[in-house]
């Protein structure tokens, strides 16, 4: 794990155990790992994901994904129903989601006072470069130093990063969809030292380039978002949240606590089971 601001507890959530941080703490974070990484290159940059419920379905389904997220510096919850499960079986439920499309300004608004410099890195041949345009428009002290489309072969992967790495950026957000965008910044972590953090986004370039509209804040408040995706996008998202909705509410309402006891056990057990298991290296 990498130091930086503070500590943060872990709390079980559907079995993933996850970070008790809000998105205000999370920019602080971010600002402080950056000013930290400039002053030591050498520290090896933060890895940040999040998760949801298809990331716990494929957690507990996926022994190889469970050993690249264990490995992670924090694991956020992205999804309301996450912090509605923390408010039936913790006695300090989470105080809010930290949604990678809502932190990212959070995040943007921070970088632009602080001086802190982003690449984007993910979804398809100019979408990326849209979503920039879009944040560089809203802050235009905002430090976008690289852009770059997901389509590329493991064989490409150390260019890439070394390319990152000349542009100067603090801050990597990867969107290449889950679990690909994890094995990613979890395999090239030390090709990459010098940046401060590696932040997973998923689909966020899409959504900020304009190809897709968040839901409604009602149904955002009462953990239906993944129905309005799945209705967006019922070819790619349907299948796989009829695969992973029923897997994930059960292990919300089965694994989930914020007793430390059963926190320390689970995660002893849970890096104990996963000593062996192989990390993902399959090609983008």
């Amino acid at each position: 794990m990498t130091e930086g601001l503070g500590t943060f507890p872990t709390v079980l959530v559907g079995g993933v155990p996850t970070t008790r941080i809000t998105r205000a703490e999370l920019a602080l974070l971010m600002i402080d790992d950056c000013r930290r990484t400039r002053a030591d290159p050498e520290r090896l940059p933060r890895l940040v994901v999040s998760s949801n419920g298809a990331v716990i379905a494929d957690f507990h389904r996926d022994a190889s994904f469970r050993n690249i997220l264990l490995k992670a510096d924090v694991i956020d919850a992205d999804g309301m129903p996450l912090v509605m499960a923390t408010r039936l079986f913790c006695q300090e439920p989470l105080e809010e989601r930290v949604a990678t499309t809502d932190f990212i300004n959070d995040a943007a608004e921070a970088a632009a006072k602080e001086g802190i410099r982003f690449y984007f890195l993910g979804a398809k041949p100019g979408v990326a470069d849209t979503a920039a345009a879009h944040f560089r428009a809203l802050h235009p002290d905002l430090q976008i130093v690289g852009v770059r489309h997901g389509y590329f072969s493991a064989e490409d992967e150390i260019d890439i990063c070394e390319e990152i790495r000349a542009s100067g950026a603090d801050v990597l957000w990867i969107g290449l969809g889950s679990p690909l965008q994890e094995s990613f910044a979890l395999r090239n972590q030390h090709h990459l030292q010098g940046l401060a953090w590696l932040r997973t986004c998923g689909g966020m370039f899409d959504h900020y380039s304009g190809k897709f509209r968040r839901a409604p804040v009602w149904m955002q408040s009462i953990g239906l978002e993944w129905l309005h995706r799945a209705l967006n996008e019922p070819i790619r998202l349907g299948r796989r949240y009829m695969a992973t909705n029923l897997p994930a509410i059960y292990y919300l309402l089965t694994q989930t606590t914020d007793r430390q006891e059963d926190v320390r056990i689970a995660r002893t057990k849970l890096h104990t089971t996963n000593e062996d298991a192989p990390v993902d290296d399959r090609p983008i």
